[in-house]
């Protein structure tokens, strides 16, 4: 009897310690295999892979082990990461590194391409233009380099003018140009003819598909007459490929190749100077790529050309004139775009045939194949609303109205999705069906972020069927614009070390709170040493300026300055007096343009601003000369009295937003280059004539918006926060000007729910 129990525990036991059999099993040969591979190191240890010269022998499948210290082979070094000690000379003073912007910067990363396009001025404006019209806007970066250059240079192109049309001197200074202003720059150089048409999109794709760390000499190789068999130079009619690490190389003897080397042609020469000093020769082929190119008969007719080696050129040289450019350039986007539609094709084929062994099975396959489901709100206010229309009116306008005139882009878009939608359905019922618009009766579109522009069309058709018969019907499509590939881009390069002008217009009505602001200013900038400077800007009316040598208004600001003046001996802060019964911001900044430098970064505050670090640095980063402006919606604070109507103030980090509203009809606040203020002035003024009083219905953000062609960026700012003041609005200005002051001080009081409960209590008061 015991050993039917023994067994029964023993059973037990196992049964127990089933569940963690098998982590002590991993565990006990996790532990022997580790004890086994500690003694094969320690055995193997004396370098018993290295000979007597104390050089790696070789291992099983021909790989070689690194050097003896540790290091790549030759050629390998860029991408070994290497530490750069830090240092700093005792002797020297101490000052603040300012580290770069980007990471990319840093690291001493290069853009990919750079593209040199080879012109006359014979042919500037007519090939060149072509060039630039058909594929400039798919590289990244390209130039045109010519001899002479001609009285007027066709807009958006970048020439380069040597001043001298000899073929050979002419490429002789595009690329030491090149060298000196791109060297350092980009990985890739494309050199190619006004008379070659390349494929944009192809010659990127190669570049992408090369090592960046050897010598790359890339074309169509053609034998030099009379020459060695052997070497080869690339044809500049189809275009060349260059590595960075060979123009670098090959810098150093261009001198010596244009005072040693005769030839005629100019990329025979360049051959012949690459192989006569650096030995290295044209190829068409290199690592698996292929550089395929066309030579063009005359009287071509592109559309016509059936021959593969046509349909896979990267280059297609000669190009006689503008019309066969123009017409090569339709024949390979068509090319291209019907390959795009059959790989979306066969994704979306491929798509379909996996989505049965997800777990979703077919239910989760969305429709377009391939395309984002919409978007799936979580709540009523996530919702995003279809906006209605037809044929001539919107139903949701910019401006607000109910109803306005279908125009311009919108129009454009809602004719094309009409025409893509018959297209669609002709094509999948033709030749049974043959389908004609006869009206839209419904149409909704929306925008989801998720996937793009969805459409909703009630469309009244009329369908003609193979024997003649006619019939009328209405029909519902769905169509989706889908988002296309997202594109940075590019933006002039800022930093946060610009040193920011700060002007504060201040009248007599403002005088209450210029103490907090300048306290403000102290602990912010001045305290933290901030790279910011300030101005005053002291707006006197009429009577007060006659009495300014008995009682100046202004006096206890002037003994608040000196006060800071003290307390910062570097510190200085400038003010002007102006006198003016209208204090017109243009006019004002008129005068303090004119008192500082061309490259001064405005920020045109107000007297409630709050200003702190964070928003400055947004200035310096959002303002970009010549290009972009900015002008901040700053957050108003409500009416305390109002709001919380006697309780204590709430926290302001955990609240604020709820205690306030973002400012849209005040443009007081702005940051802008004076070099783009003057530029878009001297337009204004220009236009206006003498007719000054046309200034006191404008406002900085007029003047940026008519006159200035740059962009300008209006969006919300979290960092400047106003606390609530009733505003003084001025009735001398324009209609609108004072409109908007008025509308600022009425939304600027309290929420909807609070001015509310502010008149309920009343009422409540009033009955009692």
């Amino acid at each position: 009897p015991s050993e039917p129990g023994a067994a029964m525990r023993l059973a037990a036991l196992l049964a127990a310690l089933r569940p963690v059999l098998p982590l002590v099993l991993g565990l006990s040969l996790g532990c022997s295999l580790s004890l086994l591979r500690a003694s094969w190191s320690q055995s193997g240890g004396e370098d018993q892979c290295l000979g007597a010269a104390g050089r790696p022998g070789p291992l099983a499948g021909g790989a070689r082990l690194e050097a003896a210290d540790g290091r790549l082979g030759p050629g390998h070094e860029d991408f070994r990461p290497r530490i750069v000690p830090y240092y700093r000379d005792p002797n020297k003073p101490y000052k603040k590194v300012l580290r770069t912007r980007y990471i990319q910067t840093e690291l001493g990363f290069h853009e990919r391409l750079f593209v040199a396009v080879l012109t006359s001025k014979s042919t500037l404006n007519t090939l060149a233009v072509a060039v630039n019209k058909t594929v400039a806007h798919h590289f990244p970066r390209l130039l045109y380099f010519t001899g002479l250059r001609s009285a007027k240079v066709p807009h958006g192109m970048v020439l380069v003018a040597h001043g001298d049309e000899r073929p050979i001197w002419l490429m002789y200074e595009t690329m030491h140009y090149i060298h000196q202003h791109f060297g350092s720059d980009y990985d890739w150089f494309y050199i190619m003819q006004d008379d070659t048409y390349a494929q944009a999109e192809q010659v990127k794709a190669l570049v992408t598909h090369l090592s960046i760390n050897q010598d790359v000499y890339l074309g169509r190789a053609e034998e030099f007459i009379g020459g060695d068999e052997q070497a080869r130079y690339c044809h500049g009619g189809f275009g060349y490929l260059i590595s960075r690490s060979l123009l670098l190389k090959l810098h150093p003897h261009l001198d010596s190749c244009r005072n040693e080397i005769l030839s005629v042609r100019p990329d025979e020469w360049l051959g012949r100077c690459i192989i006569d000093f650096l030995g290295i020769t044209c190829v068409s082929q290199l690592q698996g790529q292929h550089y395929h190119t066309y030579e063009l008969a005359k009287n071509t007719e592109p559309e016509k050309e059936e021959e593969e080696e046509f349909q896979a050129a990267f280059a297609v040289h000669p190009v006689s004139d503008m019309t066969l450019m123009y017409r090569l350039h339709k024949h390979f986007s068509r090319i291209q775009l019907d390959r795009a539609y059959q790989e979306i094709q066969d994704l979306q084929m491929q798509i379909r045939n996996l989505t049965s062994l997800t777990p979703a099975g077919e239910t989760g396959l969305t429709w377009p194949v391939g395309i984002n489901a919409p978007f799936l709100p979580k709540s009523r206010f996530e919702v995003i609303s279809w906006d209605y229309f037809t044929e001539q009116y919107l139903f949701s306008c910019p401006d607000g109205s109910p109803k306005c005139e279908l125009s311009g882009a919108s129009k454009a878009d809602v004719s094309e999705i009409i025409e893509s939608a018959l297209e669609q359905l002709n094509s999948r019922y033709q030749p049974l069906l043959r389908f004609s618009k006869r009206q839209l009766l419904n149409g909704y579109r929306r925008f989801d972020p998720t996937r793009g522009m969805e459409y909703t069309l009630d469309l009244l058709l009329e369908a003609v069927t193979q024997k003649g018969h006619r019939h009328v019907l209405a029909k519902r499509v769905s169509l989706v614009r889908p988002l296309s590939k997202v594109e940075i881009i590019p933006m002039p390069y800022v930093t946060e070390a610009t040193r920011v002008q700060l002007v504060l217009p201040l009248t007599v009505q403002d005088l209450d709170f210029v103490a907090n602001f300048l306290d403000m200013f102290a602990m912010n900038t001045l305290d933290t040493h901030d790279n910011a400077l300030l101005t005053l800007l002291f707006i006197y009316h009429p009577y007060d300026a006659q009495r300014v040598s008995q009682v100046d208004v202004f006096a206890g600001v002037k003994a608040m300055v000196g006060e800071l003046e003290k307390r910062y001996a570097e510190v200085k802060i400038p003010w002007i007096s102006v006198k003016t019964e209208v204090p017109s911001q243009v006019k004002l900044m008129d005068i303090v343009s004119k008192k500082h430098p061309v490259d001064t970064l405005f920020f045109l505050a107000s007297v409630w601003t709050e200003i702190n670090m964070e928003f400055l640095n947004r200035c310096r980063m959002n303002t970009i000369s010549n290009w972009q402006v900015f002008f901040p919606v700053h957050f108003q604070e409500f009416n305390p009295a109002l709001v919380y109507r006697g309780e204590q103030t709430a926290s302001s980090s955990t609240d604020f937003l709820r205690d306030g509203h973002f400012d849209r009809h005040s443009f007081a606040e702005a940051c802008f280059y004076n070099s783009d203020y003057m530029t878009a002035r001297t337009k204004l003024a220009a236009d206006i004539l003498e007719r000054d009083e046309v200034l006191e219905s404008m406002e900085v953000f007029d003047v940026f918006l008519h006159y200035s062609g740059l962009h300008l960026f209006r969006a919300v700012e979290p960092g400047l926060v106003q606390k609530y003041a009733l505003r003084s609005c001025n009735p001398r200005l324009s209609e609108e000007l004072y409109h908007r002051c008025v509308l600022s001080n009425l939304e600027g009081l309290a929420s909807r729910s609070h001015l509310a409960m502010a008149l309920f209590e009343q009422e409540q008061a009033n009955s009692t």
